[in-house]
């Protein structure tokens, strides 16, 4: 079972705006047994979109997903391209139309906002028009989406067009999937498995030697392998008859590479994390380079007020010193990107915050400010808790970017050794 997702959207295509549509529906799809063969992204274009659809639909997809393009402005046009690609006229849905305007409405009077009525009705006419026999999806914000099957004669698989905002497209899912086409092309499919192994310190090309070597073994298994941040991913997608594949591949891992290997499942900030509320420990940060990084991270995740007491950002020496407790003598000797002050920072951060784990960091992210001995990439990095202490001198390399979230990532794996053992970070 096949599925295409087309994008649309000349701010996404131009990157002022990031894709949070595409890997979402892609991974609802894997859910229910549908692989994502691709994620296309158009600009607001009617000829492109067109092209994609009939690409997408020449590949033998079963299902084709538009998301965006469905607003009152005339450069949302993806209703009626899907209606003229399926071989459908439009006309105004005038129950649908009413149902609008009076979303409209509440809207345009909780925001207090004022509009030409000429200009609001004309918008409103446009969201409601919709295709002969389509399945209209009620609006969650403005939009209403729909579920458009081929005219009587034509081929092709069915196209669910999807509002852009992420929250309306999500809101809107359970009802396209409840509808009577897309239940047709899901009858009978069964979930994609997809699982993770996480390793650090394991080069991507020494695993890649020895997925080589046991590749007999791994028939049915869909591997893919990422690098990111000293982090090497091994993501496997596959259906329920190749688990034996699967755990063949787990005891191949485990047994060669047992020493990096930290994760078959969790990510890193979902292990730190668990190992902070089942030991009831809490934590508390200290950051210079990275400007708060960390913390933010840390309390990305609901219920981190649990174990996060919170966190100082101190750039200057002069905040280090106040708001942290950091010597002026250990600055003074030893400059403020040292081990002496990563440290000086995670008991100033533990101790102000009464927290039973600190962390510190300290460095140089550029892309200037370096020097011969503290070249741009100099980071420090400290954690102090009740089991010991754990440091790391870093020398990175890339963008100030780069060097900022790099650093966080081995604070979070300075973190997990401290709290549950397990390959060095």
């Amino acid at each position: 079972m096949r599925a295409g997702i087309v994008v649309t959207g000349t701010e996404v295509l131009t990157g002022r705006v990031t894709d949070r549509n595409g890997p979402w529906l892609a991974e609802q799809l894997r859910g229910l047994g549908v692989d994502v063969g691709h994620v296309v992204v158009v600009g607001d274009r009617p000829d492109d979109l067109r092209a994609t659809l009939a690409f997408l639909a020449g590949l033998g997809t079963d299902l084709l997903i538009t998301s965006g393009g469905l607003g009152p402005t005339a450069d949302d046009l993806t209703a009626q391209v899907v209606a003229d690609f399926q071989g459908r006229p439009s006309a105004v849905d005038h129950a649908l139309e009413q149902r609008v305007a009076a979303v409209v409405d509440r809207l345009m009077a909780r925001r207090g906002w004022r509009a030409d009525p000429e200009a609001t009705a004309a918008g409103v006419r446009k969201q409601a028009t919709v295709p002969d026999g389509a399945t209209v999806l009620e609006p969650v914000g403005t939009a209403p989406g729909l579920v458009v099957e081929p005219a009587e004669g034509r081929d092709g698989p069915p196209v669910v067009v999807l509002p852009g905002p992420p929250g309306e497209l999500q809101g809107m899912w359970p009802a396209a999937v409840a509808a009577p086409a897309v239940r047709a092309v899901l009858e009978g499919a069964t979930e994609l498995h997809q699982r993770t192994l996480r390793l650090w310190g394991t080069l991507e090309a020494q695993l890649a030697s020895t997925l080589r070597e046991i590749e007999p073994e791994l028939a049915g298994l869909e591997i893919t392998t990422c690098l990111r941040e000293g982090e090497l991913e091994i993501v496997t997608r596959f259906s329920p008859e190749a688990r034996p594949a699967y755990d063949r591949l787990v005891d191949a891992v485990t047994r060669r590479y047992g020493d990096t290997l930290f994760s078959t499942g969790p990510t890193l900030d979902d292990l730190v994390a668990g190992a902070l509320v089942d030991r009831g420990l809490t934590v508390a940060t200290a950051e210079s380079c990275t400007g708060g990084l960390l913390c933010a991270r840390l309390v990305e995740r609901p219920g981190s007020s649990a174990y996060v007491l919170g966190g100082v950002t101190a750039y200057a020496n002069a905040a280090k010193r106040e708001l942290l407790g950091v010597p002026a003598d250990v600055l003074a000797e030893h400059g403020a990107v040292s081990p002496q002050v990563a440290r000086a920072l995670a008991e100033g951060a533990r101790s102000r915050f009464g927290a039973d784990l600190g962390v510190g960091i300290t460095g140089v992210a550029g892309p200037g400010g370096g020097s011969s001995d503290k070249p741009v990439g100099t980071v420090h990095v400290c954690v102090v808790g009740p089991d010991g202490v754990r440091e790391r001198h870093l020398r990175l390399h890339g963008s100030r970017t780069a060097v900022r979230e790099r650093s966080v990532t081995m604070a979070l794996h300075l973190l997990r050794e401290l709290l549950l053992g397990g390959p060095p970070a």
